[in-house]
């Protein structure tokens, strides 16, 4: 099935997402309608282009759906998906007269938007980049969510904050406003180090007839560590740095000292950002399961480096995740299958958001497992739906993945993931 379909027609997920879901708007179409729409969207296959051209279809014959808000939704989704400009502008901004604090939409349709150089369009893309900046402030403030840690959530809302920045800076200056551009332009980097800011700082350096800081800019793009860039952006950045540099001194001497002094300070701007994230987070930039360090129910902290040697069985759950309730008498008896094998170590890993309903909820079940709570260690393990459950063998590699599970095979299947690990 087309992965965009369950937005349009609003179908349940099976297992849970890996965060609590709200519930999806209900679009009441009628029996015709939906059949209509399910066939349609069948026909055009995984290609976002074709899914789009569905749902246009599909509007012209039912402009009046109940299902509209939903479909226009998917539309950009599509639009977003096949890069198609023009219709991101336009299903988009409907969408966003609806549903104006949508980041994801905001960012497509300023972006869109900013591929012309019209000022109508520049004016109508600051408003969209302006909401951004006001909605992203707002959510740092509100601490984070979505079950990062407060330094993955730092770093993710400082990216898109400079993006939002950069777009402020691009509109602004597409409409005269030079000054006011480099500023934002230099806000971005300075949120976020990376290159597109510092392109964007170059680009109002140069239009306000400044080439060496230009260039001292491009030199930033050039060597920041971003991994967005391409070997081709670089060589752009390279070349345009060169020009800049011999239109300002008249010569190339001098242009490798500016190189090397870029290197050395956005070294220096991305290990001071490293450094600020793991002293708030221990498990910030962690990629390695098992160098991370996660925190108890009690408050105890376990090092998943002393567990090496060990095999490891993860269950990752949460306390709103019904799935996960009725895989957890599953999970114990394999757990007791295993329980005079001290190489065998079962973890309980909770993904709530708010920790605060973990005690009360084993205390009701009964649930006697000690918990330990995720603390990133689901971003490194790529785990996006629970029930899931993960073995981890002696060498601290991941050798099974159980998404979901099949009741009247669970025990027997695990448990023969175990054995193989131990063997």
């Amino acid at each position: 099935m087309n992965r965009l379909l369950p937005l349009v027609l609003a179908l349940a997920a099976w297992p849970c997402s890996a965060q609590p879901a709200k519930a999806p708007p209900k679009a009441e179409l009628s029996p015709q309608e939906k059949e209509e729409l399910e066939s349609a969207l069948a026909e055009a296959g995984s290609s976002p282009i074709e899914f789009l051209r569905a749902l246009e279809k599909h509007l012209a014959k039912y402009p009046d759906s109940p299902g509209r808000p939903d479909i226009e939704r998917a539309a950009v989704r599509a639009a977003i998906q096949a890069n198609d400009d023009p219709r991101i502008i336009a299903f988009g901004e409907r969408v966003l007269r609806r549903q104006p604090d949508d980041l994801q939409i905001l960012d497509a349709v300023a972006r869109a938007l900013l591929t012309s150089d019209a000022k109508t369009a520049a004016e109508r893309a600051l408003k969209y980049a302006r909401r951004s900046e006001e909605l992203l402030r707002q959510m740092q403030k509100g601490g984070a969510h979505g079950g990062m840690s407060a330094a993955e959530w730092q770093n993710q809302t400082d990216r898109s904050l400079s993006r939002a920045l950069g777009f402020e800076a691009r509109a602004g200056g597409n409409l005269g406003r030079l000054e006011e551009a480099l500023a934002l332009a230099q806000r971005a980097f300075e949120t976020y180090p990376n290159a597109d800011a510092a392109r964007e700082n170059a680009r109002w350096q140069e239009r306000l007839g400044k080439p060496e800081a230009a260039a001292r800019a491009l030199a930033d793009a050039f060597a920041i560590p971003d991994a967005k860039t391409t070997d081709a952006d670089r060589a752009r950045d390279r070349a345009r740095m060169g020009d800049l540099y011999r239109r300002a001194k008249g010569t190339d001497a001098g242009l490798g000292d500016l190189l090397l002094e870029a290197y050395d300070r956005n070294l220096a701007l991305v290990r001071a950002r490293e450094m600020r994230m793991r002293q708030s987070d221990p498990n910030a930039l962690l990629t390695n399961p098992m160098e991370f360090t996660l925190g108890g129910l009690d408050g105890e902290k376990l090092n998943m480096a002393s567990l090496k040697g060990k095999i490891l069985v993860l269950d990752v759950w949460a306390t709103w995740c019904v799935p996960c309730r009725a895989q957890h008498p599953l999970y114990q008896r394999v757990k007791q299958r295993f329980r005079d094998n001290a190489d065998v170590v079962f973890l309980s890993i909770d993904t709530d958001e708010d920790r605060s309903l973990v005690k009360p909820f084993l205390e009701a079940e009964k649930w006697p497992d000690k918990v330990y709570f995720e603390d990133g260690l689901t971003r490194a393990l790529a785990i996006t739906s629970i029930p899931t459950t993960i073995v981890i063998d002696r060498r601290g590699q991941v050798v099974s993945r159980m998404n979901g599970y099949v009741p009247e095979r669970f025990v027997d299947m695990l448990s023969e993931r175990v054995r193989d690990a131990l063997r």
